[in-house]
C-alpha cells in the first residue's frame, strides 16, 4: 500500500507566502461590496423570494447586498452552497446561465477564502468528550489487549450529523453505573483474576443459512459460528451447543447422522455424532463437554463436518436447498447457541506475590510486587490519559492495588487498579485546554499532546499508541514532515480499519443493514448471509480505495468489486464459487462497481416491500453531494397511500404526491435521482419491468443536467467531481472533529478540495488535508 502524502518544503513555502499575501493591507477585496453586475445577477434572480418582507429561508439578499463580504461570511457561504449545487433558484424558476453561476460563484469564494486567510476561524472546541462505544472497545483492545464487545456493556451512542462521536459529554448516573460494572469485568479479564465460573451465550442470526462453509473455519465444514471469546484464566471449561428447533420443538434437519465439532484456534477439541430418531426432546442433549483452555483471546468455533447437499425435486428441477422458513425447512441441523461457562477447577500460573501471570504484566525475577505494579500502571496509565503521566496520576491506582493485593495476591490487585483507571475521567473523556495566555474569542494551536488524540481518534478511533504519543511529547509531531509520517503509518496500520466500520459504516447507512428486514413473502431469497454478503462487498470496496490510495471518484464508479458465491449468485455473475469473498474484475456492460450499485446501499435506502425514489434520491443529495433535502413541514400531511392506485407505477404515484406545492420543491429534487435506480429492486437485484411495465429510469439533476438510469446518472456525477470530493471531505471532517461542519469551515473544505484535485483526489490527500487544516490543527478560547 503506498500513500502519496510527501508535501515538498517549497510548497509549504508558497503556501505561507501566499497566506501572508492575502494579509497584506494593501489586498482590500476582502471588504468590497459584490461587483455591480453580480448584484444584479442576484437581484434578477434571487430577490424574488429573498428580499424585504418576503425573505424565505430567513435570507433577506437585500440587506445582505449592502453589506462587506467580511461582515457575513457564514450568509454568503450558504449562498455558495445553494448556487454551486444549483438548486437554487428553484428547478421551475427563471435561473442564471451556467456561465452567470460559476461567475457569481468564483467571486464569492475568493472573497470568502481571502477573509478567512485574513481572520481564520477554526470553531470552538469541541470541550469535554467522552468516549463513545466503539472507541471505549477500541481502547480496551490497544490498551490491554482485551477483546470485548461493548455493545453488551454499554448502551448504544445517540448519533447527531450522521455520527455517533459528536457532542457525547454526558454521563448520566444511570451510564456511570454501566462503565463502573464493564471496567470491573474488564479488569478481571486483564488481570487474569477469575471470579469462579461464569457463564456467556452466543448466537447466530435466526435467519443465517447454515447449508455453507462458514468463513474463519476450516474447509469441509459447514454451519455453526465462530466466535472471539477472552478466556481469563488457564483452567477447564464447560462448552454446550443447543441445535435449533421447529414450532414443534423438533431438531430442524435432522434426517440423517451428522458430526458436530467444537474448535479451539482452528484445532479439534471436542467431537459428537448426532443420530436421527423418533424421540427429538434429548437428542442434543449430549452436546456438552468440559476441557481445558489455555487463558488469553481465543477463536472457539463450532461446526459440522460438510455432507452431501440435498437436492429438493421441483416441477422445473432439482436445486440445492437454501434454509429459509417461508419457503423450505432447514435440510440439516442449525447451530442455535453456545453457551461457554468457567473456568472450573482453575489453575493459578503463580503465587499471588511472585511472577503471578497477569494479562498486562507481572513482576520481574525479584522484583517486589509494589516495585511491579508501579512500573505496569506508569506505562498504562500513560496510554490511557494519553499524556505524560506525574506520581498524583499514579497515586490513585497505586491505592486500588495495595487494597487488592492485601484481599487477594498480585492478580486482584492489578484487577482493582485496572478498573480504577478505567473509570478515570482521565481515561473516559477527551479534553483540550486553551493556552492560559489565550483570552475568549482567540485563535490558537492545540499542543502536540492534544494534536496525538485528534490524529489517533480520527485515523483509529482508538488511543494513540506508544510511538505516536512519544513523537508528540518530544514536541515534533506538529512539524509538517513528522505529521506527514505519522499519517503515513497510521494509515498502514491495520487499525485504521475503523474508517471503514466505524466511518463509512455510518457515512454509507451500513449499521442499519442488521436491522432491516425485507418482506420474506416478496423476496424469500433475501436472509442474514446475503445480509452480511453486502456488507462485505461495500467494506472491502471502501477499504480497498483506502489501502490502494485510489482516487474518491472510484467510489461513484468503478470496473471491480468484492463477491463470494452467495453474492455473485444474486448479482447473476458467473464462475464465483465458495464463501471466501475475492476482487472480481466486472465487464465494461455488467450492473455493478460503484456505490449506487451495491446492494447494501440499495437495501438499506428501500422499504420492506418496495423500492422507495425518495429515499435513494436523498441518500444520494446527502452523502454524494452534500446537500439534503429540508425536512417536510410540519403542516404537510404523510402520503396517503390509500387513496392512490397501488397498480400504477412509483413513478406515477409520486407525481401525484408532488402536485402538492409545498412537496413539489424537495420532491423535485429527490424523486429524478432516485428514478434512476429503479433498475434495481428493494434487495438490489437488476430489472428492467416492475409488474409487466418497462421501468422510466430517466430523470434531470439539479443543475437541469438529463441522465438515464445509474451509468447515466454516475456519468452527471462525476461531471462535477469537485461537488462529491466537497461532500466526501466535509462528511469525513465531521467524523475527524466530533462536531458538525459550520459555514465558517467552508474554506478549509475548498482549500482541501482544491488540493486533492492536483492529486487525482486521492484519498490519503483529503487526509492529509484535513489533518493539516485550521480546524483540525487550530481551536478558539472559549
Amino acid at each position: 500500500m503506498k500513500f502519496n502524502l510527501r508535501v515538498t518544503p517549497h510548497r509549504w513555502l508558497l503556501l505561507l507566502l501566499l497566506t501572508l499575501a492575502t494579509r497584506c493591507p494593501a489586498d482590500q477585496s476582502t471588504d468590497d461590496l459584490l461587483p455591480a453586475f453580480q448584484q444584479g445577477i442576484v437581484q434578477q434572480f434571487c430577490a424574488d423570494c429573498h428580499a424585504d418582507g418576503s425573505s424565505e429561508a430567513n435570507l433577506d439578499l437585500n440587506t445582505l447586498l449592502k453589506k462587506k463580504i467580511a461582515d457575513a461570511p457564514d450568509s454568503w457561504e450558504k449562498v455558495v452552497r445553494k448556487l454551486k449545487t444549483r438548486h437554487m433558484p428553484p428547478i421551475d424558476s427563471d435561473r442564471p446561465t451556467e456561465a452567470q453561476y460559476d461567475a457569481l460563484v468564483s467571486s464569492l469564494v475568493t472573497r470568502l477564502d481571502q477573509h478567512a486567510d485574513h481572520a481564520p476561524n477554526p470553531g470552538p472546541s469541541t470541550g469535554l468528550r467522552r468516549l463513545n462505544r466503539t472507541e471505549y472497545q477500541n481502547a480496551i483492545r490497544d490498551l490491554l489487549g482485551v477483546q470485548i464487545d461493548a455493545r453488551t456493556m454499554l448502551p448504544a451512542d445517540e448519533p447527531s450529523h450522521g455520527f455517533d462521536n459528536i457532542t457525547v459529554g454526558e454521563l448520566s448516573p444511570v451510564l456511570l453505573n454501566r462503565y463502573v460494572a464493564a471496567a470491573q469485568k474488564i479488569g478481571r479479564l486483564a488481570a487474569g483474576n477469575s471470579a469462579g465460573p461464569s457463564g456467556v451465550t452466543f448466537r447466530p442470526p435466526a435467519d443465517e443459512t447454515q447449508e455453507d462453509h462458514v468463513p474463519g473455519l476450516p474447509l469441509g465444514t459447514r454451519g455453526g459460528m465462530v466466535i472471539n471469546h477472552h478466556f481469563p484464566t488457564d483452567g477447564v471449561y464447560e462448552f454446550q451447543v443447543h441445535l435449533t428447533r421447529d414450532r414443534n420443538e423438533k431438531i430442524e434437519g435432522l434426517n440423517g447422522n451428522h458430526t458436530l465439532e467444537i474448535l479451539i484456534d482452528r484445532q479439534k477439541s471436542a467431537s459428537f455424532e448426532l443420530k436421527a430418531g423418533r424421540d427429538h426432546s434429548q437428542a442434543d442433549a449430549h452436546l456438552k463437554q468440559r476441557f481445558s483452555v489455555r487463558a488469553g483471546q481465543r477463536k472457539v468455533g463450532v461446526t459440522f463436518i460438510a455432507m452431501p447437499k440435498s437436492l429438493i425435486e421441483t416441477k422445473r428441477k432439482p436445486y440445492i436447498a437454501r434454509f429459509n422458513y417461508h419457503r423450505h425447512p432447514r435440510q440439516n441441523p442449525a447451530v442455535f447457541q453456545l453457551s461457554i461457562t468457567g473456568p472450573f477447577d482453575e489453575k493459578q500460573t503463580a503465587e499471588p506475590d511472585s511472577s503471578g501471570q497477569t494479562g498486562v504484566g507481572r513482576p520481574g525475577r525479584g522484583e517486589q510486587p509494589t516495585a511491579a505494579a508501579r512500573r505496569i500502571l506508569q506505562r498504562l496509565t500513560r496510554l490511557a490519559f494519553r499524556r505524560p503521566v506525574n506520581e498524583a496520576d499514579l497515586k490513585r491506582p497505586l491505592a486500588f492495588f495495595e487494597a487488592g493485593f492485601q484481599e487477594g495476591g498480585f492478580s486482584a490487585g492489578m484487577e482493582s487498579a485496572i478498573s480504577s483507571v478505567l473509570v478515570s475521567p482521565r481515561f473516559l473523556f477527551r479534553a483540550e485546554h486553551a493556552p492560559g495566555t489565550a483570552s475568549p474569542g482567540d485563535s490558537y494551536f492545540i499542543n502536540n499532546i492534544e494534536l496525538a488524540s485528534r490524529l489517533s481518534f480520527f485515523l483509529w478511533s482508538s488511543i494513540p499508541d506508544a510511538e505516536l504519543l512519544a513523537v508528540a511529547e518530544s514536541g515534533q509531531l506538529s512539524q509538517p514532515k513528522v505529521l506527514e509520517q505519522q499519517v503515513q503509518r497510521m494509515l498502514k496500520d491495520p487499525r485504521s480499519r475503523s474508517l471503514v466500520t466505524n466511518f463509512a459504516g455510518q457515512w454509507l447507512y451500513l449499521r442499519n443493514l442488521d436491522s432491516i428486514t425485507p418482506d420474506h413473502r416478496l423476496f424469500p431469497d433475501f436472509d442474514d448471509n446475503l445480509r452480511q454478503a453486502f456488507r462485505m462487498e461495500t467494506e472491502l470496496f471502501v477499504d480497498s480505495i483506502i489501502r490502494e490510495n485510489r482516487g474518491l471518484t472510484d467510489l461513484l464508479h468503478a470496473d471491480y468489486t468484492f463477491l463470494n458465491e452467495r453474492l455473485a449468485k444474486h448479482y447473476e455473475i458467473p464462475n464465483i464459487y465458495g464463501t471466501r469473498f475475492r476482487r472480481v474484475q466486472l465487464q465494461s456492460n455488467h450492473h455493478r462497481g460503484g456505490l449506487l450499485r451495491h446492494g447494501s446501499i440499495l437495501t438499506v435506502t428501500s422499504y420492506a416491500t418496495r423500492t422507495s425514489p425518495v429515499l435513494r434520491g436523498n441518500w444520494v443529495l446527502e452523502n454524494i453531494l452534500g446537500s439534503p433535502a429540508p425536512p417536510p413541514p410540519d403542516d404537510v400531511p404523510e402520503l396517503e397511500e390509500n387513496q392512490i392506485d397501488q397498480n400504477l407505477p412509483i413513478r406515477v404515484r409520486l407525481s401525484q404526491h408532488r402536485s402538492n406545492p409545498a412537496c413539489a420543491s424537495c420532491h423535485n429534487l429527490m424523486d429524478p435521482i432516485g428514478f434512476a435506480l429503479e433498475n434495481y429492486d428493494a434487495i438490489g437485484r437488476w430489472r428492467t419491468h416492475e409488474d409487466g411495465v418497462q421501468l422510466d429510469v430517466t430523470g434531470t439533476m439539479p443543475g437541469g443536467r438529463e441522465y438515464s438510469g445509474v451509468a447515466g446518472l454516475e456519468t452527471s456525477l462525476l461531471s462535477r467531481p469537485e461537488l462529491f470530493v466537497t461532500a466526501f471531505t466535509e462528511k469525513l471532517m465531521t467524523f475527524g472533529l466530533g462536531r458538525g461542519i459550520e459555514p465558517f469551515d467552508a474554506p478549509a473544505v475548498r482549500r482541501i478540495v482544491r488540493e486533492s484535485a492536483d492529486e487525482g483526489y486521492r484519498f490519503s490527500s483529503v487526509i492529509l488535508g484535513i489533518v493539516k487544516s485550521v480546524p483540525f490543527r487550530m481551536s478558539t478560547a472559549q
